[in-house]
């Protein structure tokens, strides 16, 4: 039977979600947490691999068990896990349901501030310059018009294709954060963090548009603007094509 864990993470203890030797991970951390309640070695397979120090409001999981799940495992998940991991339920889904290849696409958020926030530390990143919202969603808007990303892909990584096929991405001002939202059936390794920094240095007057454009067509990473920092990332929502209520 497979099973589906709905949960969240606090990603700033953790070396990422993928299992690292030595390293504290999320994955790791899960895995060893049902194995000692159910009494049976899992694995556990993310829909994504947030890097380190990224957070996750909503992450999905997937595991098989030859055993029924106990209906109390969410209860006691929450009272074994460290408080930075928060299970929101698990349920029984179809044998084929893969928790990473089934999404059709993720949302991701990253969160800057002029403001010192001392309440929201490490879960944003302060900028000190006041940014022009509207320049920086009219580079966004640009975005929509690519899909080949290469530019702001990390370099010497596997990847068979830096082809990313975007749905949304946009600034907002949300109390006293601006918030860079994207949207995308996939996403290359450290690609919002690079692309948040590149779409800042618009915001404080040292890019325009078509410099922008440039940027994205010459399909190289050392053209683009620097990667932000890990803590003001989140993944923020995953969907799929099938109804998940848990």
């Amino acid at each position: 039977m497979r099973y589906l864990i709905h949960l969240a993470y606090n990603g700033a203890n953790y070396c990422g979600w993928q299992t690292q030797p030595g390293n504290p991970t999320v994955q790791k951390t899960l895995e060893d947490a049902i194995g000692t309640l159910c009494r049976r070695q899992v694995a556990i397979v993310g829909c994504g691999r947030t890097d380190s120090g990224v957070h996750a409001s909503d992450f999905y999981a997937h595991f098989d068990s030859d055993a029924p799940v106990d209906d109390q495992l969410v209860f006691k998940l929450n009272s074994f896990l460290p408080p930075d991991i928060a299970i929101f339920g698990i349920s029984q889904v179809a044998d084929n349901f893969h928790a990473r290849f089934s999404a059709l696409s993720r949302t991701y958020q990253y969160h800057v501030s002029t403001e010192r926030l001392p309440f929201e530390q490490g879960q944003y990143c302060r900028i000190y310059f006041k940014p022009d919202i509207e320049a920086m969603n009219q580079a966004a808007q640009v975005l929509m018009e690519y899909d080949d990303f290469t530019s702001f892909a990390k370099l010497h990584t596997n990847n068979k294709t830096n082809i990313c096929h975007l749905s949304e991405a946009h600034w907002d001002r949300v109390g006293d954060q601006i918030v860079f939202t994207i949207t995308a059936n996939r996403f290359l390794r450290n690609m919002v963090r690079s692309v948040t920094g590149t779409l800042l240095e618009i915001g404080r007057g040292r890019l325009d548009l078509a410099g922008f454009r440039s940027i994205i067509e010459k399909k190289d990473r050392c053209a683009a603007g620097v990667s932000m920092p890990a803590q003001g990332l989140f993944l923020t929502h995953v969907e799929y094509n099938t109804n998940i209520n848990i």
